[in-house]
């Protein structure tokens, strides 16, 4: 990859992250448990969040309730979270899978991004717009392995005020697996703003965006700390 590329994809990287809501040290570290409890296969419900990171029930009900893209069921339970959801929740076309528990996401690029803030490896299933199935196994650091060896992902600059009043209908559903390039251009070909990026750029671009989101929980070997370990 050039340097131009390499700008390009930090500059990408940046607005995405910015039309998220910027996080302070407890905000970041909130965020990583609502994953790392939802990736356990269950509603999150907030006392049991409040208890694993140490802050007020009603201070974080609060900060979640302002926070785009956070969904709860009729008990108030987190089921679905930046791009990770309980499949009860959301049943998409991207099966996301850790230590057996199968999830879903919300878009392609989610299983991207994942894996490393979780500090786990995923298995991951997605049904192409472009028809055919895309299989990865990706892992904290890389990705492992790509079925199709040609497969790329198509994406689209965030809009901020879509991000705000629906990031999956204005976000996530304009980023797909395509079992070829072939088949990826045909697709962002009728879907005015998108375009594609191979894998290694996805995967860079997801590692890149999760260094600027997560700034003081993000060490250099590119793992996640500051979560309690997993009785």
């Amino acid at each position: 990859m050039t340097t131009k590329d390499q700008i390009n994809l930090d500059r990408l990287a940046t607005n995405v992250a910015g039309v998220f809501p910027k996080l302070n040290m407890f905000e970041q570290r909130l965020s990583l448990e609502i994953y790392r409890l939802l990736a356990e296969g269950q509603p999150v419900p907030i006392p049991k969040l409040a208890e694993r990171v140490a802050g007020g029930a009603e201070v974080i009900k609060h900060i979640l309730n302002h926070w785009p893209g956070v969904f709860f069921d009729s008990e108030e339970r987190v089921v679905g979270y930046w791009g990770l959801a309980l499949p009860s929740a959301y049943a998409g076309p991207h099966r996301f899978t850790i230590r057996g528990q199968a999830l879903s996401t919300w878009c392609a690029w989610d299983t991207l991004f994942l894996p490393q803030l979780l500090g786990e490896t995923a298995m991951i299933e997605s049904a192409s717009p472009g028809g055919g199935t895309v299989r990865l196994r990706v892992t904290p650091q890389q990705l492992d392995h790509i079925d199709p060896a040609g497969a790329e992902m198509s994406f689209v600059v965030p809009d901020a005020d879509g991000v705000q009043k629906d990031v999956v209908t204005t976000f996530c559903h304009f980023i797909h697996f395509f079992a070829s390039r072939e088949s990826g251009n045909s697709w962002t070909s009728r879907h005015p703003g998108t375009f594609l990026l191979s894998m290694d750029e996805a995967l860079l671009l997801a590692h890149r965006r999760n260094e600027l989101q997560y700034p003081d929980l993000l060490q250099p070997d590119r793992r996640i700390t500051g979560l309690r370990e997993r009785a």
